[in-house]
């Protein structure tokens, strides 16, 4: 009998302004889980960047989150520490978007392509390349996986203009892609899709996670 693929999901908070996007991180898990996987949360224990009012859209003065306790509301406590993350333990990874993937997981809300990549973020990916595990990236997400390789990795983030020239300025090529459509790059094992980065409706959404996951289990000839 073929074990369950098993999925690492790094989040970056709980809600799109400040944190992972709740929509996209749990429609992830409901694909992992229909697609026969089992996964695993995982996210830095680490400040948030800032927090947001997500009923006003306005940061809340004076108030500090933790990445890790945030996102474990999504993950219903069942959340390790990113520095916990062992790539043999699982066969690939995701990253879904919101804010978070671009202020907790790198700076690239701030910086642009001048950004880095939060250490234990970056350890991980690295750690998953080097063992030849596939990536998955949702939204924003690509922009740190750009960061990480360069080198004209191909990702999509849908079609923003400036996102995409900002990702080709790290040294990464875009790709444009409509709704639930996914950018495999088979050299790099890598798999995005835009999400949230396009209008859209959580149906929408949910065809992109989907997508995004059978994509990986294809990578790993599932």
């Amino acid at each position: 009998m073929t074990a369950k693929p098993r999925f690492a999901v790094v989040l970056s908070g709980c809600g799109v302004y400040d944190g992972a996007e709740i929509h996209e991180a749990v429609l992830t898990l409901l694909a992992i889980d229909r697609q026969g996987g089992t996964y695993q949360c995982f996210a830095p224990d680490r400040a948030q960047m800032h927090v947001v009012n997500h009923l006003t859209g306005q940061e809340a003065a004076g108030e500090s989150r933790n990445v890790l306790v945030e996102s474990a509301r999504i993950a219903r406590g069942n959340i390790k520490s990113l520095a916990e993350f062992d790539a043999s333990q699982v066969d690939a990874l995701i990253l879904p978007g919101g804010f978070g993937a671009a202020k907790n997981l790198c700076t690239f809300a701030t910086q642009g392509p001048d950004c880095t990549v939060d250490s234990d973020t970056e350890k991980a990916v690295k750690a998953m390349a080097a063992a030849g595990k596939p990536m998955g990236a949702l939204c924003i997400a690509p922009a740190l996986m750009a960061r990480i390789f360069g080198d004209g990795i191909d990702v999509t983030i849908g079609n923003d203009e400036g996102t995409a020239t900002a990702i080709e300025a790290m040294g990464a090529r875009h790709t444009k892609a409509a709704h639930g459509g996914v950018v495999v790059d088979k050299g790099h094992k890598v798999v995005t899709s835009p999400c949230y980065m396009l209008d859209s409706s959580i149906s929408q959404i949910a065809d992109g996670a989907e997508n995004t996951v059978k994509a990986l289990l294809q990578l790993l000839g599932r």
